[in-house]
């Protein structure tokens, strides 16, 4: 298994954990607020707590990572429902 392969066993482990057995659309306050501490505390521990680098990591890498992966996923839905 390589590297992309194991971040999206992580990515979907993390998934798991963060909704908990909730419903994603009934209880999506509480997932999105579960998230928000996710990235917060990642932000802060990959900075090394470091508040100004976290807060420029989320704007200039996270928010464009995250919107790049929307982006993908929605061109995959596209392509599948014209197949």
């Amino acid at each position: 298994m390589d590297e992309s392969q194991k971040d999206g066993m992580r990515a979907i482990a993390a998934l798991h954990s963060i909704v908990d057995g909730r419903d994603p659309v009934a209880d999506r306050a509480m997932i999105m607020f579960t998230l928000d501490h996710v990235v917060s505390a990642t932000l802060l521990l990959v900075m090394e707590g470091d508040h100004e680098k976290a807060a420029g990591m989320l704007n200039e890498g996270l928010v464009l990572g995250v919107e790049r992966r929307i982006a993908i996923h929605q061109n995959r839905m596209r392509r599948r429902a014209n197949d």
